[in-house]
């Protein structure tokens, strides 16, 4: 499976929120189903710099060979950096 591939299947669950909250940064929270794990990557300044940088992840994530990929960009203060089971 190439990169378009991936991406074309990937559901970018990613809505804007005009309810942000100035205190905290912007992550990208990146969820995979095989390996079952939870990634985040940031923090970021902003929306738009946390958007901006999720493709580079991905393409990681594509070349790992990752299955059921999901992406979401939040504001938050994650305790983990990598959650796997």
């Amino acid at each position: 499976m190439n990169y378009r591939q991936l991406f074309s299947i990937i559901r970018l669950p990613f809505k804007p929120d005009h309810r942000t909250q100035p205190e905290l940064p912007w992550w990208v929270k990146i969820a995979t189903v095989t390996p079952e794990c939870t990634y985040y990557f940031g923090p970021f300044d902003s929306q738009s710099e946390a958007i901006a940088s999720q493709s580079g992840y991905m393409e990681d994530l594509a070349a790992e060979k990752a299955k059921g990929i999901s992406i979401e960009i939040k504001q938050d203060r994650p305790q983990l950096l990598t959650i796997s089971d």
